[in-house]
Order: structure tokens, then sequence, then C-alpha cells
């Protein structure tokens, strides 16, 4: 990742979940962040949430792309929208 996001936000691997249609408490619906270390993912954290905000989606995350300068692209074929989830430290 560029150097937009702080340190702590390097180097991991984001997750853009899709989410469930046949469960009947739906999960998914966010991007997750997962740390690695010697290969093996170590840790799982929520990243960007609020596409599922009680039981009913409004948006269907389908993929993510790191830009070059740290930017994160995530599509929804929900809303067909691409959201850019950038960050700004005054």
């Amino acid at each position: 990742m560029g150097k937009m996001f702080p340190e702590k936000y390097r180097d991991k691997i984001f997750i853009a979940e899709h989410g469930s249609w046949n469960r009947s408490i739906p999960i998914g619906y966010r991007v997750t962040m997962v740390t690695v270390k010697n290969n093996k993912a170590v840790d799982y954290q929520v990243f960007a949430d609020g596409w599922l905000p009680d039981v009913r989606e409004w948006g269907r995350l389908a993929d993510l792309l790191v830009m070059p300068d740290g930017a994160l692209l995530v599509s929804d074929d929900r809303a067909g929208v691409v959201y850019r989830i950038s960050y700004f430290q005054n």
C-alpha cells in the first residue's frame, strides 16, 4: 500500500466481503484487513463496514484494488458504484 495510510495499515491483505445471501443472520458486507506473518494469517480486523446496517444490505462488495497512492477502490455490484477509501490527517 502506498504511504497514504499510517504504517499499521501497510503490508496487509484487504478483502472485500460480498456478503451472505442464504443465512438467517447475514454476515459479510464489509472490508476486512488481514495481518500475515510467516505466510500465515494471524489477525483479522474489520476495516470498513456499514453496508449491512441491520439485517438488510444496501451494498454488496465485489472486489478491491489498492491504488499506487494507497487509496482503496472497492466495487459494489448491488449499488453499481466504486468507492474510494482514502486517509487524510489534519
